[in-house]
């Protein structure tokens, strides 16, 4: 079953001022003199929004959406692949069952976290040797109770090295196999982890941007953290897939009908995870549910037996009204492609913050028309190779890593005629402002 994340909270509408526009889309409203990235002698943009056919079939939103005109990946429309993609529950199975697996040596690093946690980072074995130590750092975050070895996880693995980029997966606490050491998991409202994993990674790769890309509760933790760390966010661009945004209404949507097939299969891994550690949570008192969460039936009782209580919620709708991602879009300052399914059973299209995201102009959203919940089997590679989302992803972070480091040599330019000098040992990122 494919890894999701159906823990779920409310659309608080930001009320914060709009920002400014993104140094990274500068090329989308450039000059006649300039050009689109990737496509050498192509028209220059000089567009609000796309205005090609193969657009038809998604729905944009943002300031710069412009930019997606330069992407080879969307110069044809969006086709689900036949049979596979006519129904949303067997490309969300499909996926989950027959993706291909890259076969990928992997080398693990155990981080202790601030609590004496501990996380498991897999790196690509050889890459410390054969990358650039400058090579840009893209770091991969699945969805709940998903690890390095899922198939999504993967391919876009795959993907990001062969473009000559460096690549760790964040398996979270308890996840990929990694050890738990203390009595706790990890949650859609905890991002200490991932502050910690992007701190380690960046004090190793001085001279790198740094890059995340989550999927479903992946994704909602790492908007959280964009938001959390705004305007002195480290990252210099991310991508959200499957971002269930929203986390009361994913969670009532995942009550319904053949969602429960989803959520009985998650509460199952989530069990599995649980009682390889159960010795750990043997006598906590207060308001723990230990039994509950032991043999949880629902992702629900798992987390109202254990992490509302493990990260002080007062309760379970508390814990998903307060960890929703969409409540963090509009402090977002970093470069953000979400890209959502219309039909994601797990991930409700009418969750996304489409408003949110149309007021901040470090954000764009792409929604496909089908997709399913971490599926999107369509395109060249389709039925059983990479998702439909991984050559728009790359395209994207290439894009952002392009303009930021030509923004970084402007600086570098006007500084050296002003006399002034940079340490070469700081890594540079682009912050919005």
């Amino acid at each position: 079953m494919a890894t999701t994340s159906p823990a779920a909270s409310s659309l608080v509408r930001s009320s914060l001022p709009r920002r400014a526009r993104p140094p990274f889309l500068a090329s989308s409203t450039s000059s006649s003199n300039s050009r689109p990235y990737g496509i050498g002698d192509a028209p220059r943009l000089q567009v609000q929004e796309p205005l090609d056919a193969s657009f038809s079939s998604l729905e944009i939103i943002g300031h710069r959406r412009a930019i997606l005109s330069c992407f080879e990946s969307l110069r044809r429309p969006y086709e689900a692949f036949p049979i596979v993609g006519w129904n949303r529950h067997v490309e969300t199975i499909f996926a989950s069952f027959f993706r291909s697996l890259p076969a990928v040596p992997l080398r693990r690093e155990c981080l202790r976290t601030r609590d004496d946690g501990a996380i498991a980072l897999d790196w690509v074995v050889g890459d410390e040797r054969l990358l650039p130590f400058d090579s840009p750092v893209l770091i991969l975050m699945p969805g709940l109770t998903g690890g390095s070895d899922d198939t999504y996880v993967r391919h876009m693995l795959v993907r990001a090295r062969n473009k000559g980029w460096r690549v760790v997966v964040f398996n979270s606490r308890g996840c990929g196999n990694s050890p738990v050491t203390t009595p706790q998991f990890y949650s859609a409202s905890f991002t200490e982890d991932l502050s910690q994993v992007v701190s380690h990674v960046s004090t190793r790769y001085l001279k790198s941007k740094l890059y995340a890309v989550g999927w479903s509760l992946g994704a909602n933790i790492l908007v959280r953290y964009l938001g959390q760390e705004s305007q002195n966010c480290p990252l210099s661009g991310a991508v959200s897939l499957c971002n269930p945004f929203n986390l009361v209404i994913a969670d009532e949507d995942f009550h319904k009908g053949f969602n429960n097939v989803y959520d009985k299969a998650l509460a199952r891994s989530l069990r599995k995870i649980f009682k390889k550690h159960a010795l750990l949570f043997e006598g906590l008192g207060g308001e723990y549910n230990i039994p509950m969460a032991a043999n949880a039936r629902t992702v629900r009782e798992f987390d109202e037996g254990l992490t509302r209580v493990s990260f002080g919620f007062k309760s379970v709708d508390d814990y998903y009204f307060n960890s929703s991602s969409s409540n963090s879009i509009g402090c977002v300052c970093t470069p953000l492609l979400c890209i959502q399914a219309d039909n994601d059973p797990i991930a409700p299209s009418r969750g996304i913050p489409r408003e949110e995201i149309k007021e901040n102009p470090n954000c764009l959203l792409i929604v496909t028309p089908q997709g399913g919940h971490l599926g999107w089997v369509a395109g060249g590679e389709a039925p059983f190779g990479a998702p439909w989302t991984d050559p728009v992803v790359m395209e994207f972070l290439e894009h952002v890593n392009n303009n930021a480091s030509e923004e970084n040599s402007n600086i570098e330019s006007f500084d050296q005629s002003n006399g002034v000098q940079h340490s070469n040992s700081s890594s540079v990122s682009v912050h919005i402002q």
